[in-house]
């Protein structure tokens, strides 16, 4: 039950839905209906960003989502309010009584490549059911796509040696917005999240430090209530840290060529007291005053206290000012410094910077030669400012084993009739050829064999000899029940970077890249031009 299941109370509510989905299943039910056999897919028609890929997410989420999907008296009790009030009662029994013990699901693994037309999701069972989970799933699916397929892009920019941090819960579109950003940006390619929650209910690598409010509450008047501290190993006596940074502090200035009273004494009363909370963990936060002049030569002072005692101070954090230039001085003087003091671990200290990071300022801080190791995006990754929507479509594609077809006036909105099958082709080297949709009762394509297909948009068909054929979409929910158990969140984390890394640099590239091809079987084609012409007549 969902409420033994912590991850379960994260997941969507049957009633997050739009009121036509009820209305309609309403409809339905008076007509009979409830129970024809339906068939619905999910996809989007355009890659996001000007890109030429997406990051398939949100599987999880589907996945509790329907294992839980019950409307309860209140649910139910609820949308009598909001129907005509002479709707008869027996609708509502019928609504009571609802699951998805009678829905299929086949997907496309997390982390997968997607590509516009090619399902996400081909959702299957009584029409009544799977009309009402449309919106859930786009809601579930469409913001995790777009969120990993942003971390992957900003993971591409930074490169594969950078740690990316997501520490955007603070500017993420609400409670549950914020959770799924931090979710799927993992899923993406960063490495961790400043999320607790997150943390507890997914899985994703937690990591935070200190804020200036820390370093700006101390004045330095402070006494500590217990300024000692034991060496990092062994038996040794414990030492006063605060006296250690003071004698530290006045050889730093020295070699610094700065007077002792310049570093402010409130931020060295804080990294001594974050220092004695964790001496292990210790990092200093060096712009609340000065980077220079305050910042630099009270965290050094702190640090190498430490380091007589053992241990080694993970890091410093810049959040104004040039990031790039402040980066690269700061390491030169770890250089200098750890030259003089004879402490070499010193020239390698992580730098972290953090301030409005976007796509631009992200290349120029992962250019060659930039010393900075480790990236806070907040904003950039959680909001998708480049594109706040991923646009997927739930769309009809059969009733009682019939083929259903949307036709527009747009010729982009116009679907695909029938229950289909997706397979990617691959050459020999292992690239990337096309995705071709069949319908799901043609035989699939076969390494070696040429195939004819009909690229989406094209005018005339194609031949194609894949060395390889992979089947896409797998069936992962029936009767109720997972069919076979999810990867773990790091797992499809992996994934998606093994997909990202089959893509050509042609497609890979996130500014004018090369297209991908999704092409249609002879016989799709087919029943497309059948039933278009039908419809005309």
């Amino acid at each position: 039950m969902a409420e033994q299941d912590p991850q379960g109370l994260a997941a969507a509510r049957p009633l997050l839905t739009d009121l036509y989905q009820v209305t309609m299943a309403l409809g339905y039910w008076r007509a009979g209906r409830a129970q024809d056999p339906a068939e619905f897919e999910l996809f989007f028609r355009r890659c996001p960003f000007g890109g030429a890929f997406t990051l398939a997410a949100g599987l999880r989420d589907c996945v509790r989502f329907l294992r839980t999907f019950h409307l309860c008296d209140a649910d139910v009790q609820f949308l009598a309010s909001a129907l005509p009030p002479d709707t008869d009662p027996a609708f509502f029994e019928h609504l009571q009584a609802l699951d998805c013990s009678g829905v299929t699901v086949r997907a496309l693994p997390e982390g997968s490549l997607a590509f516009p037309g090619v399902p996400l999701l081909q959702v299957s069972g009584p029409l009544l059911v799977v009309q009402l989970l449309e919106t859930p799933l786009l809601c579930l699916v469409s913001y995790a796509s777009l969120i990993a397929t942003n971390a992957a892009r900003l993971r591409l920019i930074a490169g594969p040696e950078k740690k990316l941090l997501e520490m955007g819960l603070r500017r993420a579109q609400g409670p549950d917005g914020g959770l799924t950003a931090s979710t799927y940006s993992y899923l993406g390619g960063f490495d961790a999240s400043s999320n607790v929650l997150a943390g507890q209910l997914r899985g994703v690598p937690v990591a935070g430090t200190l804020a200036h409010s820390f370093i700006t509450s101390f004045s330095g008047t402070e006494v500590p209530a217990d300024p000692m501290l034991a060496p990092a190993v062994g038996q040794g006596p414990r030492v006063n840290l605060v006296t250690c940074v003071e004698v530290w502090l006045k050889r730093v200035c020295a070699h610094l060529r700065l007077v002792v009273q310049e570093p402010h004494p409130g931020e060295r009363a804080a990294f001594v007291a974050y220092a004695l909370a964790f001496p292990r963990a210790f990092q200093g936060l060096l712009d609340s005053y000065s980077v220079r002049r305050s910042g630099l030569p009270n965290f050094l002072a702190v640090a190498l206290a430490l380091g007589e005692l053992g241990y080694q101070a993970v890091g410093v954090r810049l959040d104004s000012g040039d990031l790039l230039q402040q980066a690269q001085e700061l390491r030169g003087l770890f250089r200098t410094t750890a030259a003089q003091f004879k402490v070499p671990w010193l020239e390698s200290v992580p730098i972290a910077v953090s301030n409005n990071i976007d796509e631009e300022e992200l290349a120029r801080l992962a250019q060659e030669g930039s010393e900075v190791n480790i990236i806070g995006i907040g904003t950039s990754v959680v909001t998708c400012p480049r594109q706040p929507s991923l646009g997927c479509v739930y769309k009809l594609v059969s009733v009682g084993g019939q083929p259903r077809m949307k036709l527009t006036e747009d010729p982009e909105k116009q679907t695909l009739p029938g229950s289909k099958a997706a397979f990617r082709l691959l050459g020999s080297d292992g690239s990337l050829l096309l995705d071709v949709l069949q319908l799901a009762e043609e035989p699939p394509p076969q390494a070696g064999q040429e195939l004819r297909v009909w690229p989406r948009g094209a005018q005339e068909s194609c031949t194609v000899r894949p060395a390889r054929v992979q089947p896409l979409l797998r069936l992962c929910f029936q009767q109720g029940q997972l069919c076979e158990p999810l990867p773990s969140l790091a797992e499809s984390r992996a994934f998606a970077q093994l997909s990202l890394s089959q893509l050509s640099p042609a497609h890979r590239r996130l500014e004018q890249p090369a297209l991908y091809q999704v092409a249609l079987s002879e016989k799709l084609q087919a029943l497309v031009h059948r039933l278009s012409a039908a419809t005309s007549l």
